[in-house]
C-alpha cells in the first residue's frame, strides 16, 4: 500500500476514473492522493500568434475541468501544473515525496507501441513505482 499516490490527469480521455479508482486501491489508510494535471502551453512558434489572455484561458479550463472531475472525491486533492507533461510528472513527485505514480496509457503510436508516450517517459524515469492502466481501445 501506498501513503502518496500521485494520479496523471487526462482531462480529454475517459479513463481518468479508471485511474483514480486503481489509486484508492492501493492507497494506504490515511493516504493521500493528488490529482494532477499539466497543462501543456503552445510551443514557441505557436505562442507568437497567441495573445497572453488566450493562452490563460486554455489554462483556466483545465482548472475547471480538472476541478469538475474532482469534485466531490474524498481525499483527493486536484493540482494543475504547466510544462511538459511527462517532466512535470516526475518531477512532482520526486519534490512531493510520492511513492506511486498512477497513469493511463491510450492509442500508441508506431514509437511507443506498447505505452504511450507520456507513460513510458514516466515508467522509465520516475523513482519510485508507476502503475499502467492501459485501456482496452
Amino acid at each position: 500500500m501506498y501513503h502518496k499516490i500521485l494520479v496523471a490527469m487526462a482531462l480529454d480521455h475517459g479513463i481518468s476514473p479508471e485511474t483514480l479508482e486503481i489509486a484508492r486501491a492501493l492507497r494506504a489508510e490515511g493516504g493521500q492522493i493528488i490529482a494532477l494535471h499539466v497543462h501543456e502551453a503552445p510551443q514557441s512558434t505557436v505562442r507568437a500568434y497567441l495573445d497572453e489572455d488566450v493562452i490563460q484561458a486554455g489554462f483556466d479550463a483545465a482548472r475547471k475541468a480538472l476541478t469538475d472531475k474532482t469534485a466531490g472525491l474524498e481525499g483527493v486533492t486536484p493540482v494543475i501544473l504547466s510544462g511538459h507533461s511527462a517532466r512535470s510528472i516526475i518531477d512532482y513527485a520526486a519534490d512531493n515525496g510520492v511513492d506511486c505514480i498512477v497513469i493511463g496509457s491510450h492509442r500508441p503510436g508506431l514509437s511507443d507501441y506498447f505505452l504511450g508516450s507520456t507513460a513510458a517517459r514516466v515508467v522509465r524515469h520516475a523513482g519510485c513505482a508507476v502503475h499502467v492502466q492501459r485501456t482496452r481501445t
